[in-house]
């Protein structure tokens, strides 16, 4: 039993050396999206998304949406690839989103995507919240690489 606990809190610590501490950096991102025209009955949009802060660089993406009958119920789900530095570190990867509202409750989640990492990112995860105050866009992305 010891030492099934004492390996558990060594994999919690270190997995093939990688240190596995989540760290948290905080800044804001300007978003630009433009609507795509299609025969699809949901609303298709392109990202193009500016990062400043701790995560500074660009990301494009896309993203699809679709509202429900019910006033306050709909759903989105978008891709985005980032390109730039975090705390220094040059590369890229990929976020996946996915949010919900529910007659005006809203659940969103934004994973990155696993082994899109690359350059000095390369085998980031992680999940970042955004926060949206006064019409201004803000991260928060915990990671750890």
């Amino acid at each position: 039993m010891a030492l099934a606990m004492f390996a558990s809190i060594a994999c919690a610590e270190k997995i093939d050396n990688k240190d596995t501490t989540m760290q948290t950096v905080k800044g804001a991102f300007d978003v630009n999206l433009t609507p795509a025209k299609d025969d699809v009955d949901m609303g298709r949009m392109v990202l193009d998304k500016v990062y400043s802060g701790a995560l500074s660089g660009t990301a494009k993406g896309q993203m699809l949406s679709h509202r429900t009958q019910v006033q306050g119920s709909a759903a989105y789900v978008a891709l985005e690839h980032f390109e730039g530095e975090l705390e220094g570190k040059k590369g890229t990867f990929s976020l996946v989103h996915t949010g919900f509202m529910d007659k005006g409750v809203s659940s969103l989640e934004i994973k990155i995507v696993p082994d899109s990492g690359s350059g000095e990112l390369e085998g980031i995860q992680g999940a970042m919240d955004i926060q949206i105050e006064d019409g201004k866009h803000f991260y928060t992305l915990e990671y750890q690489l």
